[in-house]
C-alpha cells in the first residue's frame, strides 16, 4: 500500500513505506512568535522548542535528505526559545551531517534571526526585513489605573528583589538597572551567536548590533545573508534532481482550533475551558500582533 504523498513528507524516510527514490530537501516552515506558551485564538502561529522538534527531527532523518531548508518568517521573541531551537537544529545537522539554508521571508528579525544563524546559508528576499539584534523589554504601568478605580495592591513578598518591575506598582529606578543590566548580557550573547555563526562575512567596520532592521538586499551587503532570491529558485539550482518536500510538526487539537495556550496546553475540553483562558488567549493575540506590528506587518 502506497501511503499519500502529503502524510509519508511527516514522517522520517525509513518509516514512510517505501524509500526514497531521488534526493530530497526537506523544508520546514518556522513561522510566528518565538515564545514557550502555545499558539493562541490567531491564525499565526508561534515557534518554540517543543513545537519544532518533532518537524525538525523527520526533517533530517528523511532518506536522501542533501540539505534542509528553514522558511522563516519570524519577529522573534523569547531568547530562550530561539537558543533551544537553533542549538537543536545545530545537533541535529552535525549528527546527521546534512547542510542547512535558512531563508527569510517576511521578516527575520531579532529571534528571527537567532534562528537563521543555525543555518550554514541564510537568503532572503530584497524586500525580506532582517536584523534587530538587539534586546527589548516592554510593559505596562497600570498603577495610577487601579488608584483612579479605588483598587488596593496588596503583595506580600519574602525576599526583596521578589516582586522588581510589578506593574501596579511605581517604577523603581534600581528595578530598571537591574533590567537593563540583564538586557546587556543578552545582547551580548546574541553578538556572540552572530559572530560565531557569521564570522568574517559580516561587512568589516560596520555596527550590526544596535537593534536595526534593514531589508534583504542590504543584509546582503553587510553580511548578514548569504544570497538573495526564494527558497524554490535557489533550491531548484542548487539541487536540481531533488524533490522538495514540506515537513509539519503536529499541534495539540485545541490549538489547531484556536484555543488559548493554557486549555491546548492542558488538553481541556470544550466544556473545561473559562473565562480566564478566553481573557488570556485574547492578551496573547495582542502581544503577539504587537510583535508583527514593529514591522510594518
Amino acid at each position: 500500500m502506497r501511503i499519500p504523498d502529503r502524510l509519508s513528507s511527516r514522517l522520517p524516510g525509513r518509516l514512510g513505506g517505501e524509500k526514497a527514490e531521488q534526493d530530497v530537501v526537506p523544508m520546514v516552515r518556522l513561522h510566528g512568535v518565538i515564545t514557550p506558551q502555545a499558539g493562541g485564538p490567531v491564525p499565526r502561529s508561534v515557534i518554540n522548542w517543543q513545537a519544532t522538534d518533532k518537524a525538525l527531527e523527520r526533517a533530517f532523518t528523511t532518506d536522501r535528505a542533501v540539505a534542509v531548508a528553514l522558511l522563516i518568517n519570524s519577529p522573534g521573541g523569547s531568547p530562550t526559545q530561539s537558543a533551544l531551537v537553533a542549538d537543536r537544529i545545530r545537533e541535529l545537522a552535525e549528527k546527521h551531517e546534512v547542510p542547512v539554508l535558512a531563508f527569510c521571508e517576511d521578516v527575520a528579525a531579532s529571534g528571527g534571526y537567532w534562528l537563521a544563524c543555525a543555518a550554514d546559508e541564510i537568503h532572503a528576499h530584497p524586500t525580506s526585513l532582517v536584523g534587530s539584534i538587539g534586546v527589548v523589554s516592554s510593559g505596562f504601568g497600570l498603577e495610577g489605573l487601579i488608584q483612579r478605580y479605588g483598587i488596593e495592591r496588596r503583595l506580600h513578598t519574602a525576599g526583596t528583589s521578589k516582586a522588581r518591575l510589578d506593574p501596579f506598582l511605581p517604577e523603581k529606578e534600581e528595578d530598571v538597572v537591574w533590567l537593563r543590566g540583564m538586557q546587556e548580557e543578552l545582547h551580548e550573547m546574541f553578538r556572540s551567536w552572530v559572530t560565531a555563526r557569521r564570522g568574517e562575512k559580516l561587512a568589516a567596520g560596520a555596527d550590526l548590533f544596535t537593534g536595526e532592521v534593514w531589508t534583504g538586499a542590504k543584509a546582503l551587503e553587510l553580511g548578514l545573508v548569504d544570497g538573495l532570491g526564494t527558497p524554490r529558485s535557489i533550491l531548484t539550482e542548487r539541487f536540481p534532481e531533488a524533490k522538495l518536500v514540506t515537513v509539519e510538526g503536529r499541534k495539540p487539537l485545541l490549538a489547531r482550533l484556536g484555543i488559548g495556550a493554557p486549555a491546548a496546553a492542558a488538553g481541556l475540553g470544550w466544556s473545561q475551558v473559562t473565562a480566564a483562558d478566553v481573557v488570556l488567549g485574547l492578551t496573547q493575540a495582542a502581544d503577539i500582533r504587537a510583535s508583527w506590528a514593529r514591522y510594518g506587518l
